[in-house]
């Protein structure tokens, strides 16, 4: 059980931040996460750049080419982490996309993450029967979890087959649409939320896409377990002159704070 499983067995409203190593400055990483986890974000997801990133919007898009711009590489963001769990015990996700994963060597990938203690990994373009024939043992032999994403098109023979296979969390993409922070939750989007609760699977569920404030993710909240915020973050970071004070204070907007 690694720390994602401890965590979905005992928190509820679980807030996750994504922001993209080496944005807005190729040393960031580190400074970031400490920053988050001092705000209190139950588990991190730090993306890999690429320079094709398809699910992602313009401001993750954006961030990306920065940080690919800035120098950043996956060899260098495992450099970063070398040291991560002396300081960080929240857990910790990767996303990012298949091609830098095969370039590096999907095996050395597996066997970095675990080294370092990375809990999970989100690659949006691995195709479910790939993982599973070719990559599904590597994953499981290192108890780091592959996350799989639904959409409100999944069809329901997909969703338990997901849910059978899942280790982690399963990712609802909240809509038919890239990355970005928008406003309000739909009815379309409740709908959805309401018809993936009534099939009772076994795998916890945190929302993503478009979750941006107070609002937005107390109302994810009724239908999962919580919910993953990206581009809003990225917003304020990039114009930030103190990233830990303005973190903490953008989280505990996100929370309902004062």
């Amino acid at each position: 059980m690694n720390r994602l499983n401890k965590l979905f067995e005992t928190r509820k409203n679980l807030l996750s931040i994504y922001f993209t190593a080496g944005f807005p400055n190729l040393n960031d990483t580190l400074v970031i996460l400490q920053a988050l986890q001092d705000s209190g974000v139950d588990f991190m997801e730090i993306g890999m750049p690429f320079s094709d990133p398809l699910a992602d919007g313009p401001v993750i898009q954006a961030s990306s080419t920065a940080a690919l711009n800035n120098g950043m590489s996956l060899n260098l963001l495992f450099e970063q982490l070398q040291t991560v769990r002396q300081t960080i015990s929240m857990p910790l996700v990767l996303m990012g996309y298949l091609n830098p994963v095969l370039k590096f060597g999907v095996e050395k990938f597996i066997q970095k993450c675990s080294e370092i203690g990375v809990d999970g990994v989100i690659l949006p373009d691995l195709p479910f029967e790939l993982f599973n024939r070719e990559y599904r043992s590597m994953f499981e032999s290192k108890g780091i979890s592959n996350i799989f994403l639904i959409t409100p098109q999944t069809p329901e023979c997909r969703l338990r087959m997901l849910d059978e296979a899942s280790t982690g969390f399963l990712y609802m993409v909240s809509s038919a649409a890239v990355t970005g922070a928008k406003s309000g939750i739909s009815q379309s989007q409740i709908d959805y939320f309401e018809r993936v609760n009534a099939l009772n699977l076994n795998s916890p569920r945190m929302v993503g896409f478009g979750i941006s404030d107070n609002e937005s993710f107390k109302q994810v909240c009724k239908y999962a377990n919580g919910a993953i915020i990206g581009s809003a973050f990225i917003r304020m970071i990039e114009k930030s002159s103190d990233i830990p004070g303005d973190t903490a204070r953008f989280i505990n907007a996100i929370r309902g704070g004062k």
